[in-house]
């Protein structure tokens, strides 16, 4: 990981929004990163070359439940053990800062579960499954 440096810390909004579209994640808007950033828990941004170029985020209620969200590294640097490295840190912090028995959880892509079992995390199925919806606002930018 040699030229890389991952610190304490959420992205600008730019390169929030720059580095979810990078990743493969959805879009996010100005106002929409503008309301969420400041509403994290802990979050780890990528640096090379100064530029942010991975980021990763923890948002919850601080005492009973986190949720692992924003997991994303520009293709470039992929495949380098900086996704590794941003869920070790993540993980670090949670370790040491969060209360025994808090419930973390998060949503798997494709391979990237074989990197979260690696830190403790499994499927919850059949006793639990995971649902989603998305907020439909036409005022909403």
């Amino acid at each position: 990981m040699d030229g890389y440096i991952v610190q304490p810390g959420t992205p600008g909004i730019e390169d929030y929004r720059r580095l979810r579209v990078a990743a493969g994640l959805s879009p996010k808007t100005a106002e929409q990163a503008s309301m969420g950033l400041p509403n994290t828990w802990y979050g780890v941004t990528v640096l090379h070359e100064g530029k942010a170029i991975g980021m990763g985020r923890i948002i919850g209620d601080g005492g009973t439940a986190f949720q692992i969200v924003d997991i994303a590294l520009e293709p470039a640097h992929q495949g380098k053990g900086l996704g590794k490295a941003v869920i070790a840190a993540l993980m670090d912090h949670l370790n040491s800062h969060a209360p025994a028995g808090a419930y973390v959880s998060l949503i798997a892509d494709g391979d990237a579960r074989h990197l979260y079992a690696q830190y403790g995390f499994e499927p919850v199925m059949p006793a639990s499954i995971g649902m989603a919806t998305k907020v439909i606002r036409p005022d909403f930018a």
